[in-house]
């Protein structure tokens, strides 16, 4: 079991405190928040160990779990690095491109091992077709939520489109070509309405849009590859299929068949593969762990979650 200890107790921070606790590949060392007040209420309410400062907790682990507000990421991660600790560091990585840049580098320097916190690669309803997902040459996805004050001290571009940022970077094996967007700030000062339209060198388009005002909750991703179509509800944990594939000699009567312009015939199938519940929170963190005891890259790395900074950022520049 690895020694872990979680900067930050936030309404994120003690859900992964509690994960952590029950989990069978941590052993749970502390945690350190510098607002005194929320602090001792969690250490008294659970009964986790409270550490007086950053440095204290830093040196009683092996992992430290960064669930702090994203303008204290660097840091954090920074000082644990520096002390040859692993980090899982939630999403964005960091607040800026030269920050993420740094940090990898430096983890790279002192040999450790660090995890960045998007927790959609985790989501069943992806996991249950991301094998399936193969060259797709057209994305789009919709992610919307919600008003809520937490998050707000960020562009809507950072807290919400970069999941679909990174989902999208997993699947497509090609080097982002262009970038153009466009967002507004409705009640925040920051962009609180985005869209953006990526294209690959491959052909590949994808195209994004995210609010955090909306009237209703959606995060939804559509795939489309050739011969196929696949849908990934993230929110309702669903998947589907549909397929193209050639005629049979002897259709089924009920079959659906088309015919393009040309005369050739594909029938479609329809496929909703079984989706595992699972606690995708739990899945990431202990995914780290097995990439520290067994010396294999993390699911996602510092180097994907600064490449999803750095096209988040490309969207934001547009603004």
């Amino acid at each position: 079991m690895l020694k872990v200890g979680v900067l930050g107790a936030g309404h994120l921070g003690k859900i992964h405190l509690r994960l952590l606790q029950e989990s069978e590949k941590y052993e749970l060392v502390g945690f350190y928040d510098p607002f005194k007040e929320n602090a001792e209420k969690v250490a008294n309410s659970f009964g986790y160990k409270l550490f007086s400062t950053i440095e204290e907790l830093i040196d009683a682990v092996e992992v430290v779990d960064i669930v702090t507000p994203t303008l204290s990421h660097f840091e954090c991660a920074k000082q644990a690095i520096e002390k040859g600790k692993h980090i899982f560091i939630e999403k964005p990585i960091t607040n800026t491109l030269q920050e993420a840049e740094a940090i990898r580098t430096l983890a790279i320097q002192q040999h450790v091992r660090g995890q960045v916190g998007h927790v959609e690669r985790f989501n069943p309803a992806f996991t249950a077709v991301n094998n399936m997902i193969d060259t797709p040459m057209f994305i789009e996805t919709h992610r919307l939520a919600e008003f809520n004050p937490r998050g707000t001290d960020v562009p809507v571009v950072l807290d919400l489109m970069i999941h679909d940022i990174d989902i999208i970077l997993s699947v497509v094996n090609s080097e982002v070509k262009n970038v153009h967007a466009s967002g507004i700030s409705v009640i925040s000062e920051t962009p609180d309405i985005a869209n953006a339209r990526i294209e690959f060198e491959n052909g590949c388009v994808a195209n994004l849009t995210a609010s955090r005002i909306s009237m209703k909750n959606m995060r939804k991703t559509r795939f489309f590859q050739k011969d196929a179509y696949i849908s990934v509800d993230f929110l309702e944990k669903k998947s589907e299929i549909v397929r193209m594939k050639e005629v049979p000699e002897n259709p089924d009567e009920f079959a659906m068949i088309l015919q393009n312009a040309e005369g050739v015939k594909k029938q479609i199938y329809f496929d909703n593969p079984d989706v595992t519940p699972n606690n995708a929170i739990l899945d990431e963190l202990e995914s780290f762990a097995d990439a520290i005891n067994n010396d294999t890259t993390p699911i996602v790395s510092l180097h994907q979650g600064t490449e999803a900074l750095r096209v988040a950022q490309q969207i934001i520049d547009c603004f």
